[in-house]
């Protein structure tokens, strides 16, 4: 949510960030006419409170009964002035409220203005693809060969978009979940990431965390990832919502918190498993587990004073970089455009890793700069040194999902059906190579 004063002294930024986000037509006009009438009623409440004090101040001894009267009804008058300025109040705050949700955070200054992905910007590269003596299969071929994904009987039982991963690749999964944890847990190697980068933050360790993996509507709500509901999984008789990430569960952990400057950054991950209804991505991406309703996912999450929000962004970009040289996967990092972006996003990064099997770019891990937005939701707040009290800045990230296990298996597919396991990941593994089972 959007800070009032903001919007009252920026409204053509707020305009922008409306027209550029394509969230529609939102009326601004009517959102600051309620801002001001419930700034002016909280002042007639204010007086109303003292005239209530100060006349309840005039009893005494020595009144006789005809004062004590006037008293009395001057004191009712005043009661039920309150009470019908306190119902105002909540009319136009319920409104005011009901407006101010409908606004997107504020796109940095660094965003690219765009429609839709087409409007997304390469700000790097790395990695050098490697080239096949043959034509390369895509990881859903691979799968099937090697016996590790079965996409068949997945949708027998649960329906389409969902698969089982079996064998060699599950097994690749939690090295990959195993290898991140390494990391994030260690300062030193965090130090490492740091001083690479050029940045200048804490290297802090990341909290391990097992979330719930289903939360309340009104929360999610807060969190501003409830819309559109479409997307999500629902209970409607629970009024229980099921993760889509671990940031949505990670956020709230410090939800209605007053926290010190001194323990800040706070910074969590946790491995769970993410629900997605993927109902605008209908007819696309069918095949394979890049695009599932039910999908294994490692999620970051901080929590920092305002001035180092942007920082804690480039630390955890920084930190899949890493994770992505360490297994060699050619990648390219992606400045989403205002079109393409979250809703409460102030900066979104994404990256996207080279797929030879489907001979293109794919999304494999994004990083969201909330700023105060959702932690203004939240009421998550910063008690500063000198006793001040402001929003705290939040980052959301991705550490790994599935799909890496996409990039690896066409990057690392050899020409007889076996896939070798990337250096970095063999010690977890066990092995150096993903064959077919013997018969």
């Amino acid at each position: 949510m959007l800070d009032i004063t903001f919007i009252r002294e920026n409204p053509d930024i707020v305009r922008a960030a409306i027209k550029n986000k394509n969230r529609g037509d939102i009326d601004l006009d009517r959102l600051l006419t309620l801002a001001d009438e419930r700034k002016k009623l909280a002042g007639e409440i204010s007086d109303l409170n003292q005239q209530k004090n100060a006349n309840a101040k005039k009893f005494g001894p020595s009144l006789d009964e005809a004062a004590k009267a006037e008293i009395l009804a001057e004191g009712t008058r005043v009661k039920e002035s309150i009470a019908a300025a306190e119902e105002k109040y909540q009319t136009l705050e319920k409104e005011l409220v009901a407006l101010l949700v409908l606004l997107p955070n504020i796109p940095s200054a660094d965003t690219p203005v765009g429609p839709d992905e087409s409007g997304n910007k390469v700000i790097r590269q790395w990695g050098e693809k490697k080239i096949f003596s043959y034509t390369p299969k895509a990881h859903w071929d691979i799968g099937k060969d090697l016996g590790i994904i079965d996409s068949e009987k997945a949708v027998e039982v649960s329906g389409s978009r969902f698969t089982y991963i079996k064998g060699d690749l599950a097994m690749l999964e939690w090295a990959l979940m195993n290898f991140a944890i390494s990391v994030l847990t260690s300062r030193e190697t965090l130090q490492k990431i740091i001083d690479t980068a050029g940045l200048s933050v804490s290297s802090k360790p990341f909290i391990p965390v097992i979330p719930p993996l289903m939360m309340r509507s009104s929360v999610m709500n807060r969190m501003a990832r409830l819309d559109p509901i479409e997307d999500r999984f629902y209970l409607e008789k629970d009024d229980l919502v099921l993760i889509g990430s671990a940031e949505h569960t990670l956020g709230p952990i410090h939800m209605d918190q007053l926290l010190e400057e001194k323990e800040l950054p706070l910074r969590y991950f946790a491995v769970t498993p993410a629900f997605r209804r993927e109902a605008g991505a209908a007819g696309r991406d069918t095949r394979g587990i890049l695009r599932l309703h039910q999908f294994d996912k490692m999620e970051m999450e901080s929590f920092a004073i305002p001035e180092d929000g942007l920082a804690e962004q480039d630390l955890m970009v920084a930190i899949q970089e890493y994770l992505m040289q360490q297994l060699n996967l050619p990648y390219q990092v992606m400045a989403i455009c205002t079109g393409d972006m979250g809703f409460p996003d102030q900066r979104q990064i994404d990256i996207e890793t080279w797929m030879p099997g489907q001979d293109t770019y794919r999304e494999t891990h994004t990083s969201d700069y909330i700023g105060g937005f959702q932690a203004r939701r939240l009421n998550t707040k910063l008690k500063r040194q000198s006793g001040e009290k402001e929003t705290v800045h939040m980052n959301d990230a991705t550490a790994f999902s599935q799909r890496p296990l996409i990039a690896i298996l066409e990057n690392y597919q050899n020409e007889d059906g076996s896939v070798t396991v990337p250096e970095a990941l063999r010690a977890y593994m066990g092995k150096d190579k993903i064959e077919k089972p013997a018969q």
